[in-house]
């Protein structure tokens, strides 16, 4: 699988989940790797990707968790 691919899975797992639960890293990783068969490194340089495009962001409130940006 490449990895805009890859990055387009983790966008919509999590665009799922906006509203109803909030998404730690380690829960994407498990995720996408076990319903794709990906290795985790992958998975999470795709992530980091997102991140780093400001695709996704992290946010903190209790822990750490990976959401989409609020609109402006």
């Amino acid at each position: 699988m490449d990895k805009e691919e890859l990055k387009k899975i983790v966008y919509k797992l999590v665009e799922d989940s906006t509203g109803k639960k909030k998404l730690k890293q380690t829960d994407i990783l498990k995720k996408v790797s076990a319903d794709q068969g990906i290795e985790k490194d992958e998975v999470k340089a795709a992530l980091r990707e997102l991140v780093d495009a400001g695709t996704l962001i992290f946010t903190y409130f209790g822990g750490s968790f990976i959401e989409i940006p609020p609109k402006e």
